[in-house]
Protein backbone atom coordinates (compact mmCIF):
# COMPACT_ATOMS: atom_id res chain seq x y z
CA UNK A 1 0.00 0.00 0.00
CA UNK A 2 1.62 3.29 -0.97
CA UNK A 3 2.32 5.76 1.90
CA UNK A 4 0.31 8.85 2.27
CA UNK A 5 1.61 11.99 0.95
CA UNK A 6 3.94 14.06 3.19
CA UNK A 7 3.51 17.54 3.36
CA UNK A 8 5.42 20.42 5.13
CA UNK A 9 3.88 22.71 8.45
CA UNK A 10 5.45 26.13 6.92
CA UNK A 11 4.75 27.57 3.47
CA UNK A 12 7.86 27.65 1.27
CA UNK A 13 9.15 30.53 -1.38
CA UNK A 14 8.23 28.34 -4.55
CA UNK A 15 5.43 26.04 -6.68
CA UNK A 16 7.46 23.09 -7.84
CA UNK A 17 5.19 22.81 -10.92
CA UNK A 18 5.53 19.76 -12.78
CA UNK A 19 6.77 19.34 -16.02
CA UNK A 20 8.24 17.85 -18.40
CA UNK A 21 12.53 18.44 -19.59
CA UNK A 22 13.34 18.94 -22.77
CA UNK A 23 15.33 16.15 -24.75
CA UNK A 24 18.56 17.92 -24.27
CA UNK A 25 17.77 18.65 -20.37
CA UNK A 26 16.76 14.80 -19.96
CA UNK A 27 20.59 13.59 -21.81
CA UNK A 28 21.93 16.40 -19.71
CA UNK A 29 20.86 15.42 -16.53
CA UNK A 30 21.51 11.17 -16.98
CA UNK A 31 24.99 12.00 -18.14
CA UNK A 32 26.07 14.79 -15.75
CA UNK A 33 24.26 14.74 -12.44
CA UNK A 34 26.48 11.75 -11.33
CA UNK A 35 29.17 14.59 -11.24
CA UNK A 36 27.54 17.77 -10.62
CA UNK A 37 24.29 16.92 -8.17
CA UNK A 38 25.06 16.44 -4.95
CA UNK A 39 23.23 13.34 -3.24
CA UNK A 40 20.66 15.20 -0.44
CA UNK A 41 19.39 12.84 2.20
CA UNK A 42 15.55 14.10 1.89
CA UNK A 43 13.29 14.84 5.21
CA UNK A 44 9.61 15.35 4.82
CA UNK A 45 8.79 16.49 1.39
CA UNK A 46 10.87 16.01 -2.30
CA UNK A 47 12.86 18.79 -2.19
CA UNK A 48 13.74 19.02 1.78
CA UNK A 49 16.97 18.18 3.34
CA UNK A 50 16.90 15.68 6.25
CA UNK A 51 18.11 16.88 9.80
CA UNK A 52 21.99 15.92 10.55
CA UNK A 53 22.77 15.21 6.95
CA UNK A 54 25.14 17.90 5.93
CA UNK A 55 27.70 17.62 3.28
CA UNK A 56 31.54 17.77 4.10
CA UNK A 57 32.72 20.81 1.27
CA UNK A 58 36.17 19.75 1.43
CA UNK A 59 35.23 15.96 0.42
CA UNK A 60 32.36 17.46 -1.62
CA UNK A 61 34.87 19.22 -4.01
CA UNK A 62 38.64 17.92 -3.25
CA UNK A 63 39.80 20.77 -1.47
CA UNK A 64 39.71 23.58 0.71
CA UNK A 65 38.49 27.02 -0.80
CA UNK A 66 36.24 29.40 -0.28
CA UNK A 67 32.82 28.64 -1.03
CA UNK A 68 29.77 30.72 -2.85
CA UNK A 69 26.42 29.40 -2.45
CA UNK A 70 23.66 30.75 -5.14
CA UNK A 71 19.86 30.74 -3.70
CA UNK A 72 17.41 30.07 -6.56
CA UNK A 73 20.25 29.54 -9.09
CA UNK A 74 17.34 29.65 -11.90
CA UNK A 75 18.93 28.85 -15.39
CA UNK A 76 22.22 28.85 -13.83
CA UNK A 77 23.56 31.43 -16.12
CA UNK A 78 25.01 33.44 -12.73
CA UNK A 79 26.94 30.50 -10.81
CA UNK A 80 28.30 28.97 -14.34
CA UNK A 81 29.31 32.36 -15.26
CA UNK A 82 31.06 33.20 -11.64
CA UNK A 83 32.62 29.67 -11.54
CA UNK A 84 34.10 29.80 -14.80
CA UNK A 85 35.86 32.81 -14.34
CA UNK A 86 36.91 31.69 -10.25
CA UNK A 87 38.37 28.24 -10.87
CA UNK A 88 40.38 28.89 -7.84
CA UNK A 89 37.14 29.01 -5.74
CA UNK A 90 34.21 26.83 -5.09
CA UNK A 91 30.76 27.20 -6.13
CA UNK A 92 26.97 25.52 -4.98
CA UNK A 93 23.56 26.21 -6.71
CA UNK A 94 20.61 25.69 -4.87
CA UNK A 95 17.06 24.98 -6.80
CA UNK A 96 14.13 23.33 -6.35
CA UNK A 97 13.38 23.20 -10.80
CA UNK A 98 15.04 20.29 -12.20
CA UNK A 99 14.30 22.06 -15.66
CA UNK A 100 17.16 24.87 -14.26
CA UNK A 101 19.55 22.25 -12.73
CA UNK A 102 19.78 20.49 -15.93
CA UNK A 103 20.62 23.82 -17.87
CA UNK A 104 22.89 24.22 -15.43
CA UNK A 105 24.56 20.91 -15.67
CA UNK A 106 24.62 21.42 -19.00
CA UNK A 107 26.16 24.51 -19.67
CA UNK A 108 28.45 24.02 -16.45
CA UNK A 109 30.43 20.68 -18.65
CA UNK A 110 30.22 22.84 -21.70
CA UNK A 111 31.89 25.76 -20.29
CA UNK A 112 34.66 23.11 -18.57
CA UNK A 113 33.75 24.35 -15.05
CA UNK A 114 34.68 21.61 -12.62
CA UNK A 115 34.88 23.97 -9.27
CA UNK A 116 30.74 23.71 -9.08
CA UNK A 117 28.27 21.62 -7.45
CA UNK A 118 24.32 21.65 -7.17
CA UNK A 119 21.83 20.87 -5.05
CA UNK A 120 17.56 20.23 -5.63
CA UNK A 121 16.34 21.26 -2.56
CA UNK A 122 14.51 24.08 -0.82
CA UNK A 123 16.94 26.69 0.46
CA UNK A 124 16.31 27.35 4.12
CA UNK A 125 17.17 23.57 4.68
CA UNK A 126 19.74 23.98 2.67
CA UNK A 127 21.43 26.05 4.77
CA UNK A 128 20.24 24.54 7.52
CA UNK A 129 20.69 21.19 7.58
CA UNK A 130 23.42 20.75 4.76
CA UNK A 131 25.74 23.03 4.90
CA UNK A 132 28.09 23.14 7.72
CA UNK A 133 27.79 25.92 9.86
CA UNK A 134 30.04 28.69 9.13
CA UNK A 135 30.97 26.63 5.69
CA UNK A 136 29.82 29.65 3.58
CA UNK A 137 32.13 32.60 2.29
CA UNK A 138 29.32 34.11 0.16
CA UNK A 139 25.50 34.01 -0.40
CA UNK A 140 23.39 35.12 -3.38
CA UNK A 141 20.09 35.89 -3.25
CA UNK A 142 19.59 37.67 -6.84
CA UNK A 143 15.88 38.25 -8.18
CA UNK A 144 13.71 35.62 -5.79
CA UNK A 145 10.21 35.54 -6.88
CA UNK A 146 8.76 38.74 -5.21
CA UNK A 147 5.36 36.78 -4.91
CA UNK A 148 3.92 40.78 -5.21
CA UNK A 149 -0.16 39.75 -4.10
CA UNK A 150 -0.48 40.68 -0.58
CA UNK A 151 -2.19 37.59 0.25
CA UNK A 152 0.88 35.43 -0.79
CA UNK A 153 3.47 37.79 0.45
CA UNK A 154 3.94 35.30 3.73
CA UNK A 155 5.56 33.38 0.82
CA UNK A 156 8.50 35.75 0.56
CA UNK A 157 11.99 34.00 1.10
CA UNK A 158 13.64 36.92 2.70
CA UNK A 159 12.10 36.76 6.35
CA UNK A 160 13.34 36.50 9.70
CA UNK A 161 13.79 32.14 9.36
CA UNK A 162 15.44 32.80 6.59
CA UNK A 163 17.88 34.96 7.99
CA UNK A 164 18.45 32.92 10.76
CA UNK A 165 19.46 29.95 8.85
CA UNK A 166 21.69 32.29 6.38
CA UNK A 167 22.95 33.64 9.29
CA UNK A 168 24.02 29.84 10.79
CA UNK A 169 25.57 29.27 7.13
CA UNK A 170 27.64 31.58 6.93
CA UNK A 171 31.14 32.39 8.97
CA UNK A 172 31.61 35.49 10.62
CA UNK A 173 32.87 38.24 8.37
CA UNK A 174 30.94 36.30 5.42
CA UNK A 175 29.26 38.44 2.65
CA UNK A 176 25.29 38.26 1.97
CA UNK A 177 24.12 39.73 -1.16
CA UNK A 178 20.72 40.26 -2.60
CA UNK A 179 19.08 42.11 -5.78
CA UNK A 180 15.48 42.37 -6.44
CA UNK A 181 13.09 44.65 -9.09
CA UNK A 182 10.39 45.11 -6.87
CA UNK A 183 10.28 47.99 -4.90
CA UNK A 184 8.18 46.43 -1.82
CA UNK A 185 10.25 43.85 -1.94
CA UNK A 186 13.76 45.60 -1.45
CA UNK A 187 12.34 47.21 1.21
CA UNK A 188 10.90 44.42 3.20
CA UNK A 189 14.81 43.08 2.50
CA UNK A 190 16.47 46.38 4.02
CA UNK A 191 13.86 45.82 7.15
CA UNK A 192 14.09 42.27 8.03
CA UNK A 193 18.30 42.68 7.65
CA UNK A 194 18.64 45.71 9.45
CA UNK A 195 17.00 44.32 12.30
CA UNK A 196 18.92 41.41 12.24
CA UNK A 197 21.32 41.42 14.81
CA UNK A 198 23.61 38.77 13.16
CA UNK A 199 24.44 41.33 9.77
CA UNK A 200 25.41 44.32 9.26
CA UNK A 201 24.98 47.03 6.45
CA UNK A 202 27.83 46.81 3.89
CA UNK A 203 27.05 50.04 1.88
CA UNK A 204 26.13 53.54 2.64
CA UNK A 205 22.91 55.39 1.64
CA UNK A 206 19.75 53.75 0.96
CA UNK A 207 20.92 50.86 -1.67
CA UNK A 208 24.38 48.98 -2.25
CA UNK A 209 25.98 49.71 -6.00
CA UNK A 210 25.49 47.12 -8.67
CA UNK A 211 27.70 43.96 -7.58
CA UNK A 212 29.96 43.78 -10.86
CA UNK A 213 30.04 39.95 -10.36
CA UNK A 214 26.51 39.69 -10.81
CA UNK A 215 25.55 38.76 -14.71
CA UNK A 216 22.45 40.33 -16.37
CA UNK A 217 20.02 37.73 -16.46
CA UNK A 218 16.84 37.78 -18.49
CA UNK A 219 14.79 37.94 -14.88
CA UNK A 220 16.99 41.49 -14.44
CA UNK A 221 16.07 42.61 -18.11
CA UNK A 222 12.72 42.10 -17.62
CA UNK A 223 12.74 44.53 -14.38
CA UNK A 224 14.72 47.09 -16.83
CA UNK A 225 11.85 46.96 -19.59
CA UNK A 226 9.37 47.55 -17.72
CA UNK A 227 11.11 50.36 -16.01
CA UNK A 228 11.80 48.93 -12.33
CA UNK A 229 14.44 50.32 -10.60
CA UNK A 230 17.17 47.04 -9.50
CA UNK A 231 17.92 47.32 -5.84
CA UNK A 232 20.70 45.95 -4.39
CA UNK A 233 21.70 44.86 -1.10
CA UNK A 234 24.70 43.25 0.74
CA UNK A 235 25.51 42.44 4.22
CA UNK A 236 28.36 41.36 6.67
CA UNK A 237 27.72 38.59 8.79
CA UNK A 238 28.68 39.82 11.95
CA UNK A 239 30.75 37.82 14.76
CA UNK A 240 27.81 35.92 17.11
Amino acid sequence: MDAAPVFRDKPVSFVRRSGRMSEAQDRAWAEFSPTYLLPVERGAATTSVKEGSAIDPVEVYGRRARLTVEIGSGQGHQIVSAAAADPDNDFLAVEVFTAGLARTMLDADRAGVKNLRLAEANAPEALEHLLPAGSVDELWVFFPDPWHKNKHTKRRLIAPDFVRVAALALRPGATLRLATDWQDYADQMREVLDEAPEFSRAFPGDWAERFEGRVLTAFEQKGLRVGRDIRDLTYTRVAP
